[in-house]
């Protein structure tokens, strides 16, 4: 990923890693909090009691991208979070849609704190001719069959995948044809995908697994 200088311009060279990635809508959300609660500026030790970090690895993350502070000063926190939302660009609406309307899939439909941070899903759809044509949260279901003509009138950017892990691959794979690049998938799988596309995978139960670890 191609980073910004402090002028503004572009270094193409350096590549960030993708947990600083990872970590950048977490510094945008303290912000926003920050933001809301009046305060203008905000240091990297607070940032790192926030999110249990330390200053050092916060000044870190943020060099990749430029110099956003002074020493002694801190980071003035409207322009920080708005040069964090431009570099994730979250400075404009993304169009999603959501594939497989089960119970997960109709969760997200309804979910309400997608459309304030700018993502709209604009479509939902399945294989089952049972849901197919089902109003659910304003959507009116559609066939994956037409699945590339709704991203391409749609403007579609997103595809999120709710289905079983035995149609996930199948369904993936229409979204990469579709011309989808990025994907947040739902089921227990690694997909596998060209090197263009970016998937992000959740898995709960994977989560639980690791959380019994510590339960001595």
């Amino acid at each position: 990923m191609a980073t910004m200088n402090s002028d503004g311009s572009v270094n193409t060279e350096l590549v960030v890693p993708e947990v600083v990635i990872r970590r950048l809508p977490l510094y945008v959300r303290v912000l926003t909090q920050f933001s809301s609660q009046g305060n203008s500026v905000i240091s990297s030790e607070q940032l790192g009691l926030q999110l249990h970090m330390t200053p050092a690895q916060i000044r870190k993350d943020l060099s990749y991208f430029g110099r956003f502070g002074k020493q002694g000063r801190g980071y003035d926190v409207s322009m920080l979070e708005q040069q964090l939302r431009s570099i994730l660009r979250l400075d404009r609406a993304w169009n999603a849609a959501v594939i497989g309307m089960g119970r997960l899939g109709r969760a997200v439909v309804s979910y309400p704190g997608f459309a304030p941070e700018g993502f709209n899903i604009l479509a939902a759809f399945d294989i089952n001719n049972d849901i197919v044509g089902q109003n659910i949260s304003g959507l009116r279901v559609q066939s994956i069959s037409r699945l590339a003509t709704a991203v391409k009138k749609l403007d579609i950017k997103i595809g999120i995948v709710s289905v079983p892990i035995d149609h996930a691959q199948e369904v993936i794979d229409a979204l990469v044809e579709s011309g989808i690049k990025s994907i947040l998938n739902y089921a227990p799988l690694s997909p596998k995908v060209p090197d263009s596309v970016n998937v992000n995978s959740i898995d709960p139960v994977l989560s639980l697994q690791s959380m019994t670890y510590y339960m001595k």
